[in-house]
């Protein structure tokens, strides 16, 4: 349904103070070839027909090159040119043409934590069910047959709960309406207030005149479903707006810069330059793109490949923004501004993606476009048929409340959301969250599935698969050295082997390198071929991770380890082929180990050695191929490709920012998830159309019945009320379904399976 409600920022704040044009072009920035993008807020805008009135408004203006609405984050971001035929152009008009089409503008702030809108609309469904439930009561006695004098104080006492009640809960209502029409528009929320306007009018005059009927339940009712719907799908949309704020808050905010003189400076990330030399400890992030200047450590690379191993920096490694600085110090050289690193750059594809996924037109958004000229003109013919031909206007108004009532949306405000609820109610009890309800039906609509590696086909967790060792006596000496790490590696190492490690009185962890260790005149090393043979050549393995024992420079023993394989991955991908999805393989990893990997679970393509804007660059071939893609992946390196993607799931193993930009997270080791969603998800879809001929059918059986004036306002909120209860009923078919079709290995999902390949 239409979400053109007022957000919490209309409600609660006082109107923005006007900006001036100055303040208006400082806050935008060159795009170079003389145009600037400004990006503002538009916290009114709340669906589809929004994003295309605002849009519109503003390529009216000669100056506009460019205006896209970012629906998830209420942003509008506009480019335009600084001069024009005649002289300097104003940036303010933007401004003002997008409050002059309805929407209140002002420049970026800080997004609130704290969800006012959805509190608001919580309790404004509390107070609508309370007034219902205390309303019908009152209702139960009129019907029952009370007497003229105990009617009238029932209906008087209806009047006065109503009263306030359709006042705090249709605020949400009624401003949208006066909002549209006092800006030469309409939506859904027109006739909504005019039903229930009129339903609570016509009542009242009624309750003066001592007439038997009032129908204050159905106006209150009829609120108490709509809002019902309205918060539903609110809540839905808000869950996908947390990702790009929570990788903005990954970046540092300053660092430690060194001065010509020796001493340390710290300085705002945004006023570090290129060739500045920035000091970064053990725990610290790169603040920006940097090669290393002096110093050894391990960084971890997640952000970048998404691969869980550290990954040794010494002098002329290069470090990207957003990297974690892990054992030693370090001090590094910048090579890009903060506006150009990497983590800049992930935001970037990530509000871009956001942006185009914003665009898609929801089903109710769609129909509603529709809807609110019909029930208008039926209304309106109604009134003046009856009026003029019957010559009743008492009459003539209660069939055009009754025609208001009982074409009120509830059903088509109900058909969406309700499935989506139910929907996310099964899958919540197999493990799987959804986040965005939209999701449910971009995810019915994938026929291709794209997935990283580690972390999601894989578990993330290096096994130890094979050893090379002459004696036991060395496997010993290596569990002893691997209990002194917390690399992956040597845990699983430790894990691995079956002798009791030796003892060793002092280990030292090398940064960059590996553990070193001496038995009197003997000295131990562990770690890559190169660090623990003292500079030989390094004999990487094609698809496996290798750690060498050497002693005195001779290798002894080699250990060999591969990712665990997530349980349930085969099957899933082998299900995913019988649903005629294309699978693929968008890794940061080595070339050998993802074509391995991609053999041994049936995949049809892999792509190795990715950034995460290759990632996204491979999501877009696909789209242009006119696929529509299900991202599946866990790390901040794939959060651009999961925003980027039709629509994206990932495991709750993933980073916090992985986490944010899916639209669905699973909670269980199994990759079955993923088939199985895409099973619900469909069937969601032809719910949701069945519901949505269920609600075109009723009103086109019950449109004709009000019009003729054979149903009260009071018999048309029975209508709706039924129509609405069908739509839900339809929707918990869902559950049949999903209980003959439980998720494959569900019956097992505690037992452990086969990790090897």
């Amino acid at each position: 349904m239409t979400c053109c409600m007022i957000n919490a920022e209309a409600v609660l704040a006082m109107k923005p103070r006007a900006f001036s044009s100055e303040e208006i072009a400082l806050a935008s920035h060159p795009l170079g070839e003389g145009l600037r993008q400004l990006d503002l807020s538009v916290p009114d805008a709340h669906c589809g027909g929004c994003i295309g009135t605002i849009e519109k408004a503003l390529s009216a203006l000669a100056f506009v090159s460019k205006a896209r609405v970012n629906l998830t984050s209420r942003r509008v971001i506009c480019v335009y040119q600084e001069t024009s035929h005649s002289g300097p152009t104003d940036p303010a008009l933007i401004l003002e043409t997008i409050e002059r089409a309805g929407y209140r503008a002002h420049l970026c702030a800080p997004v609130a934590e704290n969800d006012r809108t959805r509190n608001q609309l919580l309790l404004a469904v509390g107070v609508a069910g309370f007034a219902a439930a205390n309303i019908m009561l009152l209702s139960v006695s009129v019907w029952s047959g009370a007497d003229a004098a105990t009617r009238d104080m029932f209906h008087w006492i209806s009047a006065m709960i109503a009263a306030p009640a359709l006042v705090y809960a249709g605020r949400f209502f009624f401003r949208s309406a006066w909002n549209a029409l006092k800006h030469g528009r309409t939506n859904m929320d027109v006739p909504i207030s005019l039903a229930v306007t009129l339903s609570y009018a016509v009542s009242l005059w009624e309750t003066m005149h001592h007439g038997e009927h009032a129908w204050f339940d159905a106006t209150v009712s009829l609120l108490f479903f709509l809002l019902i719907g309205r918060t539903l799908d609110h809540v839905m949309r808000e869950k996908a707006r947390a990702a790009i704020n929570g990788l903005a808050r990954i970046a540092p905010r300053g660092a430690l810069v060194l001065q010509p003189g020796g001493s340390r400076r710290y300085v705002g990330v945004e006023d570090i330059v290129v060739d500045d030399e920035i000091a970064v400890a053990a725990g610290e992030r790169i603040p920006v793109d940097a090669v290393v200047v002096s110093g050894e450590s391990d960084l971890d690379l997640s952000i970048v490949t998404g691969e869980s191993s550290p990954v040794a920096a010494r002098q002329g490694t290069y470090a990207s923004s957003g990297a974690m600085n892990l054992t030693g110090s370090l001090v590094v050289r910048a090579t890009k501004m903060a506006k150009d690193s990497l983590l800049s750059e992930i935001i970037s594809l990530m509000e871009a993606a956001e942006g185009g996924r914003a665009r898609y037109r929801r089903i109710a958004d769609r129909a509603a476009s529709l809807y609110s000229p019909v029930v208008h003109l039926l209304a309106l013919a109604s009134f003046l048929g009856w009026g003029f031909i019957g010559g009743d206007w008492k009459q003539a108004m209660l069939v055009a409340v009754a025609v208001l009532i009982i074409t009120c949306p509830c059903a088509l405000g109900l058909a969406v959301p309700v499935v989506q609820v139910v929907a996310a109610g099964e899958l919540f009890r197999r493990g799987i969250m959804v986040k965005d309800g939209s999701a449910l039906e971009r995810l019915a609509e994938a026929d291709a599935v794209a997935f990283d590696k580690t972390g999601t086909l894989t578990m993330g967790t290096p096994r130890l698969v094979s050893l090379d060792a002459s004696n036991e006596a060395d496997i010993a000496l290596a569990a002893g050295l691997a209990a002194h790490s917390r690399h992956p590696l040597s845990q699983a190492l430790f894990r691995g082997v079956i002798a009791s490690p030796a003892a060793f009185d002092h280990v030292m962890e090398v940064p960059g390198g590996g553990l070193e260790a001496s038995d009197g005149a003997t000295c131990y090393r562990m770690g890559s071929f190169s660090f623990a043979c003292g500079g030989a050549p390094s004999h990487d393995h094609r698809t496996l991770s290798e750690v060498v024992l050497a002693r005195d420079g001779r290798a002894v023993a080699r250990f060999f380890f591969e990712d665990t394989v997530r349980p349930g991955a085969a099957d899933s991908i082998l299900r995913l082929h019988d649903m005629g999805l294309k699978t693929l393989m968008v890794s940061g990893d080595r070339e050998g180990v993802v074509a391995a990997t991609a053999g041994r679970l049936g995949i049809d393509v892999a792509l190795a050695a990715l950034t995460p804007k290759q990632k996204v660059d491979a999501c877009e071939r696909l789209r242009d191929e006119g696929r529509k893609v299900l991202m599946v992946g866990d790390g901040i390196n794939d959060a651009p490709a999961l925003a980027s993607a039709h629509v994206s799931i990932a495991p709750a193993t993933a980073s916090d920012i992985g986490r944010q930009a899916a639209d669905l997270v699973f909670f269980n080791e199994r990759l079955d998830a993923v088939p199985h969603a895409i099973e619900v998800a469909r069937r969601s879809a032809s719910l949701i159309r069945q519901n949505f001929a269920l609600a075109i059918g009723y009103n086109l059986l019950a449109v004709p019945i009000a019009v003729a004036g054979f149903a009260t306002p009071l018999i048309a909120a029975v209508a709706m009320s039924t129509s609405s209860l069908i739509v839900v009923s339809n929707a918990l078919r869902l559950n049949t379904f999903v209980k003959r079709h439980p998720a494959k290995g569900e019956a097992d999902r505690l037992m452990p399976e086969a990790t090897s390949a």
